[in-house]
Formats: C-alpha cells, sequence, structure tokens
C-alpha cells in the first residue's frame, strides 16, 4: 500500500511541476521575446511619456500593443493592476524538490545510490544532495557579484562550473540521480534568481515608481543579467527533466561528458532563437548544435559484440542470471521492496518473456542502467553474459 501511494504522490507532483514548469518557461520565453524585439516608439507623445521600446503583435483575433517604460510613465502614476511573474517559478521548485524528495531521497537506496560508484548512505548521499543544491546556488551567486560586468568571462565560469559539477557527481551517485541533479541544482539557482534578486529588485522600482522618486538602475541591471542566465539554463534544464526516459544517455562510462555536450548544444539552440527576435540571428548556431547531437548520437551507438569465439550461452545461464538480478523486479508479483508491478510492465519471469524483451533487455544491461543502482549486484561478467548471449539470438 505504502508503494502504491507513492506512485500517486509521484504522480500528482509530476503533473503539479509540469504544469508550473510550462507556464514558467512559457512567461519567460515571450518576455525575452518581447523584449528582444522591441523598436522604437512610432509616435512622440509615447515617447515623452517614457515608452523606450514597443511591439505590435496579432494573436488570437486581436491586435496588441505592448509597450516598455524602462523608468515608468512619466508625468502619470504607475498602474495598480501589475501582473507579477514569479509564483511559477517558486511552485516548479517547490513540486521539483517535492519530487526529488519522494523519488531520490525517500528512495535512496534504489535511486541516488549506486555501490559501484560510491559505497553510502542514505543519511550522507542526501547529505551531498543537499549539499550540491544550496552550494550550487551560493557559488553561483558569488561569482555573479565578484564578476559584475564581465558577462562574457561569468558565462565561461559558470560552464565551467555546471560541467564540473556535473563530472562529481557522476563520482558520487547514480548516473541517473547525476543527472538529476545537475538539473537540480540550475534549477534552483534559476529560482533563487528569481525569489532573492529579480522580484526584490522589481518591487524596489515599482515602490520608488510610485513615491514619484527616479527608479534606481541597480536592480534592473542585476535582474536582467539573472534573467539572461535563466534563458540560457532553460533548454539543458527541460532535457535533464525527460532525461531519466534515455538511459543511453546517461548509463555510458562517460554520461557527464554526453550531458556537457548536449547541454552546450541547447544553449546554441536557445541563443539562436533569442537572436532571431532581434533579426540577428545565424544558422552556424543550430548547425553547431546538430553536429553535437549528432556526435553524442555515434558516440553512445550500441558497440558489436563478437561472439564468434565466444562459448554458447546456454539457457540455464541466462535464467540463472536473470533470476538473481531481474525477476525481483520484473514478474508479474514484484519481491524487490517498493515495486508494486514490475517497471514498464516488462515481464522477464519466463524465457518467452525473456526472448520477448530480448532487445531491451540486453541494451539496459550493457548500458549498466539496469539493475537500477544496481540493486543486485549484477557483475561485469554477467553483464558480458548478456551480450553475448544477445548477439547469439540475433544470429539465429
Amino acid at each position: 500500500m505504502e508503494a502504491y501511494l507513492l506512485d500517486w504522490v509521484n504522480l500528482l507532483l509530476r503533473w503539479l511541476h509540469f504544469v508550473a514548469g510550462v507556464a514558467w518557461i512559457g512567461a519567460s520565453f515571450y518576455f525575452v521575446m518581447l523584449d528582444s524585439s522591441l523598436s522604437k516608439p512610432a509616435r512622440k507623445q509615447d515617447e515623452d511619456r517614457g515608452v523606450t521600446g514597443e511591439l505590435w503583435a496579432v494573436h488570437g483575433g486581436g491586435v496588441y500593443q505592448s509597450q516598455k517604460f524602462l523608468l515608468g510613465p512619466v508625468g502619470e502614476p504607475l498602474a495598480e493592476n501589475l501582473h507579477w511573474s514569479k509564483w511559477e517559478a517558486y511552485i516548479t521548485w517547490l513540486s521539483g524538490m517535492g519530487l526529488l524528495a519522494v523519488i531520490y531521497w525517500f528512495g535512496a537506496k534504489t535511486y541516488l545510490i549506486d555501490s559501484q560508484v560510491m559505497g553510502l548512505t542514505p543519511v550522507v548521499a542526501i547529505s551531498i544532495s543537499i549539499g550540491f543544491l544550496a552550494g550550487g546556488w551560493i557559488v553561483y551567486d558569488l561569482l555573479c557579484k565578484a564578476l559584475r560586468g564581465k558577462d562574457n568571462l561569468l558565462a565561461g565560469i559558470i560552464f565551467v562550473l555546471i560541467s564540473t559539477t556535473a563530472w562529481v557527481l557522476f563520482q558520487l551517485f547514480s548516473a541517473r540521480a547525476a543527472y538529476l541533479h545537475v538539473g537540480a541544482m540550475m534549477g534552483t539557482i534559476m529560482a533563487a534568481n528569481v525569489f532573492f534578486h529579480i522580484i526584490p529588485g522589481q518591487k524596489k522600482v515599482v515602490a520608488q515608481m510610485r513615491a514619484g522618486q527616479t527608479p534606481d538602475t541597480e536592480p534592473g541591471i542585476v535582474g536582467k543579467q539573472r534573467s539572461v542566465h535563466n534563458t540560457y539554463f532553460t533548454l539543458p534544464v527541460l532535457f535533464i527533466m525527460i532525461s531519466n526516459h534515455y538511459p543511453m544517455t546517461y548509463s555510458s562510462g562517460q554520461g557527464w561528458l554526453v550531458l556537457i555536450f548536449i547541454m552546450l548544444a541547447g544553449v546554441l539552440i536557445r541563443q539562436y532563437f533569442v537572436m532571431r527576435h532581434s533579426h540577428r540571428a545565424s544558422l552556424a548556431l543550430p548547425a553547431i548544435a546538430v553536429v553535437l547531437l549528432l556526435a553524442m548520437v555515434w558516440y553512445l551507438s550500441p558497440k558489436a559484440v563478437n561472439s564468434e569465439n565466444a562459448s554458447k550461452v546456454s539457457d540455464m545461464q541466462m535464467s540463472e542470471i536473470v533470476n538473481a538480478r531481474c525477476v525481483g523486479c520484473h514478474a508479474v508479483t514484484p519481491t524487490q521492496p517498493g515495486f508494486v508491478e514490475a517497471p514498464l510492465g516488462i515481464l522477464l519471469d519466463t524465457p518467452e518473456n525473456i526472448l520477448k524483451n530480448a532487445e531491451r533487455f540486453a541494451f539496459t544491461v550493457q548500458t549498466k542502467y539496469m539493475p537500477i543502482g544496481n540493486l543486485t549486484g549484477m557483475t561485469d561478467e554477467e553483464r558480458a553474459t548478456v551480450a553475448i548471449w544477445y548477439a547469439q539470438q540475433q544470429q539465429n
């Protein structure tokens, strides 16, 4: 019953996380597009009112005019009914932390810890997890303050910081958890940017406008910097959110390197669209991104197994391996704690079911995605035996 209820908690948190994330990212993408597409006001009256840029757009059967007042309207009060884009960010982060707790903290032995990577206890592993999330934000925030005005250098150092973090996490956690924690750290930075800098800065400026004071430009400069960083984090974080469905990307021996390449491709694609809004886009950006992704397709392609000189793997050998390492989860009634049904409905409890799922079974074992967290202690020799068995099946 406990595992069943946890599945529902997982589902509802994931749904909330997805919906809130769509709202947050949608708002972010819209305002980046709006800010990059502004043109000089067509009417002098608008310019005299303090309008620094405007955009005319058509959508949903209507025509819209958006205007930007950098320092607020001149000679008139600021509207009371202001829309604030903040709750989407907070709910996305809170629901994401809820998922992290339910899956990776509560199920630390299954999803967070891989004994073949490092023999951590759940308490130590969870402490390291929390430390990376908090520490990532602290280091990032200090870097932004120390390198104020040196945006290119700062961007390069942030990329190195995230890349190094990915490598370190792969030395501590399971590959799946390492990926997820890179995304969680970046998501924490994004939400903290909104909570600690963007929204407080906007509130300060709005209060000054309402008081008839000339707004301080400092909060706007900081908020703009953090918003730009959030924009380029978006596609890498979105990839990491769906990556657990594609173990081929993180279960290789160099999963951290694969992640770096894919994140870089996401940054280049995002840069293309940001520049496209201001009609400065270069097709070289998505072209390089495609090359990086194709390089990963080639790098991760399954390696052929030479089974010609290998002894034939008997059905009994396979049954022994599967029964010892896999059937605890992949059975009609799993015996592994925490599982109420076979993951993805894949059954391996009979010779017929093993043959039916042979390709997926052999691939996930070869990439070390399965068993999850290597709970059952599958050895490299057993994995090699499975690979030879599958190659022999292909020859038959």
